[in-house]
């Protein structure tokens, strides 16, 4: 297998920004989602509720080399913004369940993204620490963290099981007299991409070697509404859910597809590097 992908989004929810290479941390790779936007009460805002959020593309300077800020944000209709690394106390940050913490970024990067996504009580927070973030002793060790993530450091996907969903959701769409459309790989936002050829081998995995980084199983990744949402036009549609739902529907309800995994080491990955599954 070969790394075919690689991705990473440094505000939560925003616009993927796919790399050439990237270094691998502990917490995952070099400034994945290590920024969020929040609510007045300090709740996550992502796009499953906020769609626009899409649309903003946020860059910092593992995302665009030469970049003279900790982060830019750009969208549709309003001049770039850079912001420097906030300093101060850290605040409390509610993503889900979880009780995190993060440092606010300031007036003036809340209120474009206030513009930007039209409301008018989001804060934009940095992870200054993801070492403060325990994960799920379920599917982990101690010690193992991430910053903003859903629940894992990264995850991993297969173009081959990409190609078994898809040939599933053609399967469904002529079934209901419909026209079959396919679902493209960002819809699931791996940080990622193998170029398997065993569809869903990959949740029988423990450990796999990316390049020179060695990364353990977590745990297969459910899936949400956000990967029924049409990249291009923000639009919600049923697929790929409809279709998980009837194939890989796992024991507690929820559909699966991709996996998260651990990094065991750190280092350098790239576009070609080979992928082996350790054991």
């Amino acid at each position: 297998m070969r790394l075919t992908g690689i991705a990473v989004h440094p505000v939560k929810s925003t616009a993927i920004r796919p790399l050439p290479a990237s270094e691998v941390l502990p917490r995952g790779l070099a400034d994945d989602r290590s920024w969020i936007v929040v609510d007045g009460a300090g709740a996550a805002v992502t796009a499953r509720e906020a769609h626009a959020l899409l649309a903003v593309v946020a860059d910092t300077p593992a995302t665009w080399p030469g970049l003279g800020a900790a982060l830019r944000l750009r969208a549709p209709g309003l001049d770039a913004l850079h912001v420097g690394l906030p300093a101060g106390d850290p605040v409390p940050v509610r993503l889900f369940s979880r009780e995190l913490r993060g440092i606010p970024a300031g007036v003036e990067a809340d209120a474009w993204l206030c513009k930007a996504l039209g409301r008018d009580d989001l804060r934009l927070v940095w992870c200054d620490d993801p070492t403060r973030r325990r994960l799920n002793p379920v599917y982990t060790r101690e010690g193992d963290h991430t910053a903003y993530a859903d629940g894992y450091p990264v995850t991993l996907a297969s173009t081959a099981s990409l190609a078994r969903l898809n040939d599933w959701v053609a399967e469904t769409a002529v079934e209901r007299g419909e026209e079959p459309v396919a679902v493209p790989m960002e819809r699931f936002r791996p940080n990622l991409v193998v170029d398997g050829n065993e569809p869903f081998a990959e949740d029988g995995w423990s450990r796999v070697q990316v390049g020179e980084v060695r990364l353990r199983m977590a745990k297969p990744s459910d899936r949400c509404v956000l990967t029924t949402v049409d990249l291009d036009t923000l639009e919600t549609g049923k697929e790929p859910i409809r279709t998980l739902a009837r194939h890989r529907r796992a024991a507690d309800g929820t559909v699966l597809f991709a996996v998260n995994l651990i990094p065991e080491t750190t280092g350098r990955i790239t576009l070609g590097d080979e992928v082996t599954v350790l054991d």
